[in-house]
């Protein structure tokens, strides 16, 4: 009996879905028309963030909410008036079309250089940095072993270290951590903000070496400098500085790119090395930046996987919160899903049935194929519910009651976002100093990647969550080329992902399985932009020996 009336439950439910889709699949056939195609995986260095501005094939779009795009949109020029930090703006967003140096000279900034000389700024970098403030200290300290340390690495985007101070402000046991703040640039909008935080203890680090302060010498840029794309053999017999150092594509130093990994570097240097505080602190470094956003569970999932990684012992060296969310694509990933080990073959049939169904469909007609894609992923979220599992995609992001999480070979693309480690692993980081700073590639990532494949006597393992709790929400950045990038699309999807997983939040246990590597990780050519031998160079005397 009690089947029967979960199975007439199970109808009804389905029925009503039906009625529903039946009604409003026209309304959804009107977008057909602006359906984009596959987009490519970025090369040539580019990291491979997928673009989330999927259409009716993204589950998350029948999610409903306020969308920040059916808001009457004020004039951008008032809109963005406080927080233009990032130069020209198009549409309320930054012009790709300007370069990064173009970006830090907005108004904001051309305000504050009339009122504070460079040689002011330097001072305030230097006293900030010898005085090590921390901020709330008499309310949430001292710190322990027990603390977690959260240090965000910041630029100027300060639209998305809102979004990111916000979910920090939600998480649960936010106040036994300290948040340590990295800064590239001296903004008072910036520090305002940053001190306005009273959930945490917090301390604000400034790199000292950025292009803000060396705008016209090394490491910034010079007019003496050779041009990206100078030929080589023409540039030999020219006064050039860096003439004999091109890039391993035959290019030459940009001071835009190469500051990220110099800025990276520093700060992990200063916060285990330089930092009073933490000279004898042993517990865990979180590492974030401005453009990512936590789940309110994240201290609590980290707890459960420090405790976990204790029974995996030295086979986990990195524990990462957050992975980057593809676009989906249901035909794309068709294979991937059949092959996929954590999906029940009685889901992996349901799902060929109605992957067939629909590819039978678009044959005699097109339009209707995308209506039937978006109807598929609703019920397969709703039957997923009932089944205690989560998944917002096959293939993607995976919640349950007793939360997933795997342990495999760390990948720079992969598992950058969201890593906890302690200083047993980034003293052997450290010690292979001289492999990360003379590596030719102007990413941190992909120059720890190559550490780790061959300066270490054994390989960087990872823990990383299935369902994730820290997101990329920095759809507009250095790496993005594009014109129609959206920050408010973004964060409206990692809302939805969070908001339909939140019964799956605050789990009480892991399970952690080892996945093996389908193929032994290589490392691809690197992607240049670091061939200059000064970066080498100030990247390795700015190492400190722990």
């Amino acid at each position: 009996m009690r089947i029967r009336k979960l199975s007439c439950l199970k109808f009804t439910i389905l029925t009503g879905f039906a009625i529903f889709i039946v009604i409003n699949i026209k309304s959804v056939g009107e977008d057909e028309q602006n359906l984009q195609a596959e987009e490519e995986h970025p090369e040539n260095g580019k990291r491979n963030i997928a673009n989330l501005r999927t259409k009716d094939t993204d589950i998350l779009e029948s999610v409903p909410v306020q969308s920040s795009q059916s808001k009457e949109k004020p004039d951008p020029a008032e809109s963005e008036a406080a927080d233009s930090l990032a130069g020209e703006r198009i549409n309320e967003l930054p012009n790709p079309l300007s370069s990064r140096e173009d970006s830090q000279v907005n108004q904001s900034q051309d305000k504050q250089k009339s009122q504070l000389s460079l040689k002011d700024i330097l001072e305030k970098l230097k006293e900030a940095n010898k005085a090590q403030i921390i901020h709330n200290e008499s309310l949430f300290g001292p710190i322990t072993n027990d603390t977690i340390v959260i240090v965000v690495q910041v630029h100027d985007r300060i639209k998305y270290l809102r979004h990111l101070i916000k979910s920090l402000s939600l998480a649960a046991g936010i106040d036994q951590t300290l948040l340590i703040f990295s800064h590239d640039v001296w903004d008072e909008q910036l520090n305002n903000l940053v001190r306005s935080i009273d959930f945490a203890q917090v301390l604000q680090i400034f790199y000292p070496f950025s292009l803000q302060t060396h705008t016209n010498t090394f490491p910034g840029e010079s007019s003496r400098d050779c041009p990206r794309d100078a030929k080589v053999h023409r540039v030999i017999s020219s006064k050039c500085t860096n003439s004999a150092w091109p890039d391993i594509h035959g290019h030459y130093r940009e001071a835009k790119f190469t500051q990220t990994k110099h800025h990276w570097w520093w700060k992990a240097n200063q916060v285990f090395h330089n930092l009073q505080a933490l000279k004898d602190f042993q517990g865990y470094f979180l590492f974030l930046e401005e453009d990512h956003y936590a789940s309110e569970d994240f201290l609590h999932v980290l707890k459960l996987m420090i405790n976990e990684k204790n029974n995996f012992g030295s086979q986990v060296d990195i524990l990462c919160l957050g992975t980057y969310l593809r676009k989906f694509n249901f035909r794309a990933n068709s294979k991937q899903t059949r092959g996929d080990p954590i999906m029940p073959s009685r889901e992996r049939q349901r799902h060929e049935r109605r992957l067939n169904a629909i590819q039978d469909v678009e044959k005699s007609s097109p339009g209707i194929s995308r209506q039937l894609l978006w109807v598929s992923e609703i019920l397969s979220s709703v039957l997923n519910v009932f089944n205690k599992d989560l998944y917002l995609w096959p293939g993607g992001p995976r919640y349950s009651k007793r939360q997933k999480a795997e342990v495999s070979e760390w990948i720079s693309s992969k598992h950058n976002m969201g890593m906890a480690f302690t200083r047993t692993e980034w003293n052997k980081m450290v010690a292979c100093s001289s492999s990360f700073c003379k590596y030719d590639d102007y990413n941190w990532d992909w120059s720890l990647q190559h550490v780790s494949l061959n300066c270490m006597k054994e390989k960087l393992q990872v823990m990383m969550m299935k369902g994730p709790r820290v997101f990329h929400i920095g759809e507009c950045g250095v790496h993005h080329k594009k014109s129609d990038c959206d920050s408010n699309l973004v964060m409206d999807k990692v809302k939805n992902i969070l908001k339909t997983a939140n019964t799956f939040l605050f789990p009480a246990k892991l399970s952690v399985g080892r996945m093996g590597l389908k193929k032994k990780v290589k490392l691809k050519k690197g992607n240049g932009g670091w061939g200059d031998k000064r970066d080498h160079d100030m990247c390795r005397n700015m190492t400190s020996v722990g």
